[in-house]
């Protein structure tokens, strides 16, 4: 293919954004201060001697803040990461991890597929006491006429994503029940991502599992799959686009549990 003929492909398509917008009044879990929040220091000041003035600010934010990516440093078991990788002072240290931080992160780029719980139940959104399971991913596959193929993106749609603007509401939506996850790393895909806070359900310990966030324990350290969080995903599912290209670029920060992304899904335009 020459350069024109590549060119044309992203001439006639539409992009879809799924991040969701960072302020200070964003949706948070109280272990996850600080909040994000933006200061400017440097501003635009009348009677300056030079016309030409500059403005800048200051960013201060806990890597899981946002519409972010967790690193596979982020969570471990047993005090174990991926791979068995044990965590010593020297892969935890004061300035972040000698190990699977977040500049391990590759690009993705990929196929990605929208599972829209919410509109499968038909509510506008699934509430704390609600927990998507197993049974009800693999019902909205056959549902969407959609099947998981290893190195996919699953983007799991629970509606809550547009109550990011009632910071009480959002905390109180539902998450992922972990069969649900196990059977997602089952697919061998790549990542997954949701329009939730924590991806897992609410419940403080699982009672099968016996700890908190099983879903994270079984993708980012039994799997290597890496977990998307607060993502914006009511634009795909109001145009009933449920397959697409999938590309997400995570910041380089060296040593950090997780970084900011701006996920886009790209379709052919109509």
């Amino acid at each position: 293919m020459d350069n024109e003929h590549f060119f044309d492909l992203f001439t006639h398509t539409h992009v879809y954004d799924l991040e969701q917008p960072r302020s200070s009044e964003a949706p948070l879990l109280p272990l996850l201060v600080p909040k994000f929040s933006y200061t400017l220091h440097r501003r635009h000041e009348e009677g300056a001697e030079d016309p030409c003035t500059t403005a800048s600010g200051f960013i201060a934010t806990t890597d899981h803040a946002g519409t972010h990516i967790d690193a596979l440093s982020h969570v471990a078991e047993d005090l174990s990461l991926y791979g068995g990788e044990k965590v010593t002072s020297h892969v935890q240290t004061p300035i972040g991890f000698t190990r699977m931080g977040a500049e391990t992160i590759a690009p993705i780029l990929c196929r990605g597929v929208l599972l829209d719980i919410a509109g499968y139940r038909g509510v506008d959104w699934i509430n704390g006491n609600q927990p998507v399971t197993r049974q009800e991913v693999e019902a909205v596959c056959l549902h969407q006429q959609v099947t998981l193929h290893e190195g996919d993106v699953a983007l799991i749609r629970t509606g809550n994503g547009a109550r990011w603007h009632d910071p009480s509401g959002y905390l109180n939506g539902g998450g992922m029940q972990a069969d649900a996850s196990q059977w997602l790393a089952d697919q061998q895909i790549r990542a997954v991502g949701a329009d939730h806070l924590t991806w897992d359900t609410n419940v403080r310990m699982d009672p099968v599992y016996g700890m908190s966030m099983p879903g994270h324990i079984i993708l980012l350290v039994r799997h290597g799959i890496y977990i998307m969080e607060n993502l914006f995903l009511e634009d795909l599912a109001r145009d009933q686009v449920y397959e697409f290209l999938f590309v997400c670029l995570p910041l380089k920060i060296q040593g950090a549990t997780g970084s900011p992304i701006r996920p886009v899904a790209i379709v052919p335009r109509a």
